[in-house]
């Protein structure tokens, strides 16, 4: 009798019928822990049409109307929001040391249109001061414990690796070459601290 119970309980939910108040309640439950950009959103509520429709023969074409209107709402409410999605999305992704042209293709994939990638990226150039492709290089290579911050005697050995590295995370040849000439600290290997990136001087 017990086992018969405990199978009950462990028996696995089924698709719900993809309604309008379902998804809509699955929306907000989203972006209540999710940022997500207007196509995010459209992509996760659309999973749950097909199951939707794969388990209760409900029609995917009805489904994505709802969507569709869901969108709207949420944006003109400002619970969607392309434009400030992408900023903050770029402003992480430098600070994790990745690249410009790594961000603007990570955040067309997530659906943002060109204008507000290139809007962002616009953002992350206008703010502060000093180099932004060779700070987010120099933050990579940091947290990837490249060039610089590997002990001294595997640097010269490891060198074109770290430089392959930098290259394939989208940054230029010249940028790369720049975080690998940095000079090491001795015992700071493996520590958060290490050499600062400074801007190359004109004509360098």
């Amino acid at each position: 009798m017990l086992e018969t119970q405990k199978t009950t309980r462990q028996r696995p939910r089924g698709p719900k019928k993809a309604s309008a108040q379902y998804l809509e309640r699955a929306a907000l439950f989203h972006l209540q822990r999710h940022s997500c950009s207007s196509a995010g959103l459209r992509q996760v509520l659309m999973r749950r049409v097909s199951r939707s429709a794969r388990a209760h023969g409900t029609d995917p074409a009805e489904g994505r109307a709802i969507i569709d209107e869901l969108v709207i709402r949420f944006e003109r409410a400002g619970l969607l929001d392309d434009r400030r999605f992408a900023q903050a999305k770029a402003e992480s992704l430098k600070r994790s040391g990745t690249s410009m042209r790594a961000i603007s293709a990570r955040l067309k994939a997530r659906g943002v249109a060109t204008e507000q990638v290139e809007q962002a990226l616009q953002a992350l150039h206008d703010e502060g001061e000093g180099d932004h492709e060779l700070e987010a290089a120099h933050a990579l290579a940091r947290r990837r414990r490249l060039g610089p911050y590997r002990p001294e005697g595997q640097r010269a050995e490891r060198r074109e690796k770290d430089l392959a590295v930098l290259l394939r995370a989208g940054f230029a040849y010249s940028v790369a070459k720049q975080i690998m000439a940095l000079p090491g600290h001795p015992g700071r290997a493996g520590t958060n601290e290490g050499p600062r990136a400074s801007p190359a001087s004109p004509g360098s």
